[in-house]
């Protein structure tokens, strides 16, 4: 059973950082695109960030410059370090994996797998 786990979430002044991560487990996921999105309160999910399986980086213009993804294949983890935190950047994170493309996609479609999220807030 497949089973992403996201943690590292909490609250931060405004210009503060934290890194959030993104266990998976029941497979091996080293040749699938990964992806992080959020959702603030009564609004859309959207894309922040996605990791091709070789590493090849592609953000959100709203995160781009501060938030980095990076991920472990030997650990089976990817993870969101964010600084220079704002609090437009307060919401739900969710880390998700594509089984069918190396390649990540912006849309929710695109990927098989969510995690249950982790909020990050953000004060002024």
């Amino acid at each position: 059973q497949v089973q992403l786990v996201e943690s590292g979430g909490g609250l931060v002044q405004a210009g503060g950082s934290l890194r959030l991560s993104c266990a998976a487990s029941g497979r091996t996921f080293n040749r699938h695109a990964m992806g992080w999105f959020r959702q603030a309160h009564e609004k859309e999910r959207e894309f922040v960030a996605g990791i091709r399986s070789v590493g090849l980086t592609y953000y959100a213009a709203s995160v781009k410059g501060r938030f980095t993804i990076s991920r472990d294949n030997a650990k089976n983890t990817v993870y969101l370090q964010m600084n220079s935190l704002k609090p437009e950047d307060t919401a739900v994170y969710y880390c998700a994996v594509a089984m069918g493309t190396a390649i990540p996609g912006e849309r929710d479609w695109d990927y098989d797998y969510w995690g249950q999220g982790t909020q990050v807030t953000v004060s002024s």
